[in-house]
């Protein structure tokens, strides 16, 4: 699909794609913040024992560890 420049598009042109915006938007189904992000925290939560991030990596497994290290005589 070819990018639209905005520039090139007339005032009733831009309200179109306005209107068509929204009406796509109204569309969608919306959720409250307050239940999406108690479920984002459970999810988090129940993975965060996996998450390497959070718990590390075990030295034996660390692919990025030194092999060996330098040594200046």
């Amino acid at each position: 699909m070819p990018a639209i420049n905005i520039e090139d598009l007339t005032e009733k042109d831009k309200l179109k794609m306005e209107v068509e915006q929204l009406r796509k938007e109204v569309k969608l189904e919306r959720e409250q913040v307050s239940k999406c992000s108690e479920e984002i925290k459970n999810y988090i939560e129940e993975r965060s024992g996996e998450d390497p991030l959070v718990k590390g990596i075990p030295e034996e497994k660390n692919p990025f560890k030194e092999k060996g290290g330098c040594v200046i005589a």
